[in-house]
């Protein structure tokens, strides 16, 4: 066997190996050494191999990637999760279901800052689970909410998944969080709507807490100035040309660690504990990157992009029917895959067929992007059902399989969105310039 089916043989066989509980990484890695072995002649494939890994971590620009980790895990440390609650909770949270609104505003302000889903999901679901149930909240409802508002930080700048594709696509990080902001709050007003939606039918779900005077709400507010900040610098920086991607993750990597001392939490400890998780989780991604590398050299070495491209000139499908095939796709893929593993497995075919069919890569980059979220919450290998699993174990993966259910129905209107009117993610590049 050679060729494509050789290359859709070896996409299956990753996908068995992950469900056998290896590492996507090592199983990218492991398929991508024996067929390109298998393709090439051994001398070739072991000169391609020795280098490929170094290559896949190498450039200058992937330094963005720990930069923009540290800043999320300092700005756990330095208290901003609670902050931003607070703040949103004291403006929305006199209304019936206001607590998980106010839960998905922070999510989406706190994702802005960290930039990672599970980070997000878990950071602010230690906050926002024991409020919300303290307060009556059905806790399937509760949990429900946590985990699609922790889904916010794959998409509002800065996202780590969306630097990667820029940089295995060649595109600009610029663009692409530009690109993204929008899509992000449609999906924060859309999750609010469906939390309304959800507290209007059963108002038992979500009970209305006491309304606080004005004083105390601009009180609360207030108490953001730090994470807004932060926020604004670094996405502003980028924005308005006063820094690179790359200057803009140093220059927020330095401000959270300024605002964690300046809140009197940088101990020893927590400089040792934030720097090893920044190494740890940096080291879980890189490892991703170097086995992507080696299973894109071999799926390039079997022709399978070119063959998909081929195929698709000569199906005489429409343009539309393509990308509905490519979403169905992904969201299948989503349920049993991590986001990032599943792109990095896939962009190399998917990105060929897309510059094919003449559609805009950054277009692309976000709606591939909003498709990989609704893979965090599907059921049976969403990670973030899991992360809330872990926050509260009495609460069964069927229950919040069940209660996430709205959420992705709004997850969905947002992909019919973004698939059939572009603008939505191109408006905000072109007015930048970018």
């Amino acid at each position: 066997m050679s060729g494509a089916p050789l290359g859709l043989l070896g996409f299956a066989a990753v996908l068995v190996l992950a469900a056998l509980r290896v590492p996507v990484a090592v199983a990218m890695g492991i398929v991508g050494t024996v067929g390109s072995v298998a393709l090439l002649d051994w001398h070739s494939a072991a000169y391609l191999m020795s280098s490929l890994p170094f290559q896949a971590v190498f450039p200058y620009s992937l330094s963005v990637v720990p930069l923009f980790i540290f800043m999320g895990v300092f700005a756990t440390h330095s208290g901003l999760s609670r902050s931003l609650y607070n703040g949103v909770h004291a403006l929305l949270g006199h209304r019936r279901g206001g607590i998980a609104m106010a839960t998905v505003g922070a999510c989406a302000v706190f994702g802005a800052i960290c930039g990672s889903s599970l980070a997000t999901c878990a950071t602010i679901g230690k906050v926002a689970l024991p409020e919300m149930r303290r307060r009556g909240y059905s806790p399937r409802f509760a949990g429900a909410t946590v985990a699609a508002g922790g889904t916010l930080g794959v998409m509002i700048p800065p996202s780590i998944i969306l630097v990667l594709y820029a940089l295995l696509t060649e595109q600009s990080i610029g663009a692409l969080f530009a690109a993204a902001l929008v899509p992000g709050l449609i999906a924060t007003l859309l999750y609010l709507a469906a939390i309304v939606v959800q507290v209007r039918l059963r108002p038992e779900l979500g009970p209305a807490d006491r309304r606080l005077p004005w004083r105390e709400r601009a009180r609360a507010f207030a108490g953001t100035w730090d994470a807004l900040l932060l926020i604004g610098v670094v996405i502003g920086g980028i924005y308005s040309g006063i820094f690179s991607p790359t200057e803009a993750a140093a220059v927020g990597a330095g401000g959270a660690l300024l605002i964690t001392a300046a809140k009197g939490r940088l101990s020893r400890e927590a400089l040792l504990a934030g720097l090893a998780e920044t190494a740890q989780l940096t080291g879980m991604v890189f490892l991703i990157l170097i086995g992507a590398a080696l299973f894109n050299l071999f799926i390039e070495a079997t022709q399978l992009p070119s063959t998909l491209v081929t195929w698709v000139g000569e199906s005489g499908l429409s343009v539309a029917a393509v990308i509905a095939l490519i979403i169905v796709f992904y969201v299948v893929l989503g349920c049993f895959m991590d986001s990032l593993s599943m792109i990095l497995l896939t962009v190399t075919p998917a990105f060929a067929i897309i510059t094919q069919l003449g559609l805009d890569p950054v277009w692309f980059g976000v709606l591939l992007v909003t498709v990989a979220e609704i893979g965090l919450i599907t059921p049976p290998i969403g990670m973030n059902l899991f992360v809330i699993q872990a926050l509260s174990s009495d609460l069964r993966l069927t229950e919040l399989s069940i209660g996430v259910v709205p959420f992705i129905l709004a997850d969905i209107i947002r992909v019919i969105l973004l698939a059939a009117v572009p603008a939505l993610s191109l408006w905000l590049p072109s007015v930048l310039g970018i």
